[in-house]
């Protein structure tokens, strides 16, 4: 369990690994200039949007084959994409074809990470003792932020360390050899990770789903429908509350890009904080008070944070996007445990891919770029914030109606 935890450091490194590279790969790949990054970030996008395909495939593998198959098979994919872009030709030796050769393979890391997630959640899920899945299970979501962070650093202390020339010919390799190392070393110890023994269940009842997407559509549309509403508010209270606080402060006028960034560094580290905390406190109290206590603060924070950030001070900044980080953190932590509860073990995987995966390329792909557009056009700063409070007054009666689901709370679940 704790590898399975702990190996989404890796996931999130090697997958944001290239975001924070996109000025450097965009120069090496595509040839320089403006045209050239934003097709870069648009090879990023069309990798998020191949998650919910990954998500699907590795689904159906996990729920008919068993999680650990799934898991061994999803860092493979990620160690050999990692590996390859590392050793890539670029632009000036082939010409655009590079460029085409790392989106594609982008588009499988994109896949392969779509499957990666939500096969850590149900393994922890199933694993974990039942008075300790909310903090076993939020900690996937603490160990991605802490992936981010580390790519974050190691991308930074590159550039430092390199000349633009040499960064340029064989410095920006660096992070994605080390990233193909650490990736290959999650797979090794995942090579001895026992079954999920809510899989081992379903071989002794002989109830291991042979058509597994079928079976959850038939079976388990309610929860699928659940547990996209849960993944929706906190899709968007992160991806537009966390991620593109940044970009918000920065077209604002009210910070630098340098201190963006650090901005950026802090709502993460308050998220790693919070995460584990929100995941006990869940335990303790049940997923359905945790959450609606954490919808009814999206609806009312947001939109007078965005409001203070935009008018505000350097320090009034930092406490808005401190403050929307601790709420993003708490949807996420709970949210992770909350949506694999909707469902039965058998098709889980599939189900995680219809709801939750789903959601997050609806609510976390599509909305900052959303939140811009809106914002370019009618100029009003809390437009962010009124977005993170509807569809969070959209969750909330999901929430007040749906049963509880943590073990010794209300019954009425379906966990296992």
């Amino acid at each position: 369990m704790v590898v399975a935890a702990f190996s989404t450091v890796v996931e999130w490194y090697d997958f944001t690994l290239y975001l924070y590279f996109a000025t450097v790969l965009s120069r090496v790949f595509f040839g320089g200039g403006r045209a050239s990054l934003s097709v870069a970030l648009a090879g990023f996008a069309v990798a998020y949007l191949m998650r919910p395909l990954g998500a699907l495939v590795f689904g159906h593998v996990g729920d008919r084959f068993g999680r650990r198959s799934t898991l061994l098979l999803s860092v493979a994919v990620m160690t050999a994409c990692t590996l390859i872009t590392a050793l890539l030709p670029t632009f000036a030796q082939i010409g655009p074809a590079a460029g085409w050769l790392l989106v594609l393979l982008r588009c499988l890391m994109g896949f392969s990470v779509g499957g990666e997630y939500t096969g850590v959640v149900a393994y922890l899920l199933e694993g974990a003792p039942a008075d300790k899945r909310g903090v076993i299970a939020s900690s996937a979501a603490a160990a991605s932020e802490v992936g981010g962070l580390l790519a974050v650093g190691i991308a930074a202390l590159t550039v430092h360390s390199t000349t633009t020339a040499e960064l340029d010919e064989w410095g920006w390799r660096i992070p994605f050899l080390l990233g193909t190392v650490l990736a290959a070393s999650v797979w090794i110890a995942r090579s001895a990770m026992q079954e999920s023994p809510d899989f081992r269940r379903q071989q002794e009842q002989g109830s291991v789903p042979r058509h597994p997407l079928r079976h959850v559509l038939k079976h388990q549309r309610a929860g699928v429908l659940r547990g996209f509403t849960i993944s929706a508010l906190g899709s968007i209270t992160y991806y537009v509350g966390v991620t593109y606080a940044p970009a918000f402060l920065n077209s604002a006028g009210r910070l630098s890009e340098g201190q963006s960034l650090q901005l950026s560094t802090m709502a993460a580290i308050t998220v790693i904080l919070v995460t584990p905390l929100t995941g006990a406190l869940s335990d303790r109290l049940g997923r359905k008070p945790v959450l609606i206590f954490l919808a009814l603060s999206s609806a009312l924070l947001p939109i007078a944070t965005f409001t203070l950030m935009a008018s505000g001070s350097g320090l009034q900044a930092l406490l808005g996007a401190t403050a929307l980080a601790a709420v993003a953190g708490g949807v996420s932590a709970v949210g992770a445990v909350a949506t694999a509860e909707q469902l039965a073990g058998e098709g889980r995987l599939i189900g995680l891919a219809l709801g939750a995966t789903a959601a997050t390329a609806i609510f976390g792909g599509l909305a900052p770029y959303v939140a811009q557009l809106l914002l370019d056009r009618f100029g009003w700063p809390p437009i962010p914030g009124l977005m993170i409070a509807i569809v969070a007054l959209a969750v909330l009666p999901v929430l007040v109606t749906s049963p509880e689901t943590a073990p010794g709370q209300a019954s009425g679940g379906k966990s296992v």
